[in-house]
């Protein structure tokens, strides 16, 4: 299916002339897209009350924790990591109206972990803040959601990078419990050639020279193969959450996702990918922007309401 038209006229107000791609610019100069786009996406539905916590980090750091809880007793705790490359966004953006819609749409409290970003902090400071805001988010289940609720990690492009991550960090130490995971159009290798990453019709708002710039800023040197890194690259995926992995068609992100899912499910792990067709690349940051947004938020929470009934039935 082709781009759907909304984010052809979308691109097509971005494409100003002499304005630098991503990758042609310093992280500074991304970041300053930001408060552009959440200007454009305005303030996201209210909600039953809004805490924010400073959480110290391994390495002496601080980072910062936002705690959205819904009217009414909560159905669960979802942990959510932002995209953005690892260097880009913001939990006081675009990602406060996605937590927000969230937050109403499942009934849950709804934590954002604002995790350093690279270059100033490269890899694998971002998995490390985000484990800290994971393990806080589960021992503060009660005072958070009321009751012993499903805790679930979810996630979109670099952040579902640090869901799936998180997943198996949480396996391999012992916990905390994950009930669910959400992975929207993940980062899960290191591999530049997949189809999806080198077709022309997928060079959009995310390109393969821009993941390329994205990943020279977190992880310059070292290992990038490294589960913490590329989970796909995890030699062992048993034993993990169940998953939703919704992916972008035109998307260079597609085909490492499709194969994340692949690899889950010879694993053991219930899986259920779905693909948003006629979307690009972070159109689930797009609110009031792009109505592939609107879309999918709503199957997003319908699976995480779904899942959350499920597990209520025993």
């Amino acid at each position: 299916m082709a781009l759907d038209q909304a984010s052809q006229m979308f691109l097509e107000a971005l494409a100003k002339p002499g304005a630098p791609a991503i990758h042609e610019s310093t992280p500074a100069v991304a970041r300053m897209s930001g408060p552009m786009l959440a200007g454009m996406s305005g303030r996201g539905p209210e909600v039953g009350a809004v805490e924010s916590f400073k959480l110290a980090t391994t390495d002496g750091g601080e980072i910062r924790l936002r705690v959205m809880k819904p009217e009414g007793v909560p159905k669960s705790v979802i942990v959510y990591f932002h995209g953005g490359g690892w260097v880009i966004g913001d939990i006081d953006l675009q990602y406060d109206n996605l937590a927000r819609q969230l937050c109403v749409k499942t009934q849950s409290t709804v934590v954002l972990v604002n995790y350093r970003k690279a270059p100033e902090y490269p890899f694998p400071s971002a998995i490390e803040d985000s484990f800290a805001g994971l393990k806080w988010a589960a021992e503060n289940k009660k005072s958070i959601a009321g009751e012993e609720v499903p805790l679930i990690v979810a996630g979109d492009s670099a952040g579902g990078n640090i869901a799936a991550v998180m997943t198996l960090r949480a396996r391999d130490q012992g916990g905390p419990r994950i009930d669910y995971q959400v992975l929207v159009y993940p980062v899960t290798d290191c591999d530049f050639d997949r189809q999806s990453y080198v077709a022309p019709e997928n060079q959009l708002l995310l390109n393969r020279d821009t993941m390329i710039w994205f990943w020279n800023h977190y992880l310059p040197d070292g290992d990038r193969t490294h589960p913490d890194a590329s989970p796909l690259r995890a030699r062992n995926l048993t034993g993990l959450p169940p998953a939703l992995i919704y992916l972008a068609e035109h998307d260079p992100l597609h085909d490492e996702g499709a194969e994340y899912a692949t690899a889950l499910k010879n694993a053991g792990v219930e899986v259920e990918i779905s693909v948003a067709e006629g979307q690009m690349h972070a159109f689930f940051q797009m609110a009031n922007i792009l109505p592939g947004f609107d879309a999918g938020v709503a199957y997003v929470s319908e699976r995480i309401n779904a899942h959350i009934d499920n597990l209520a039935k025993g």
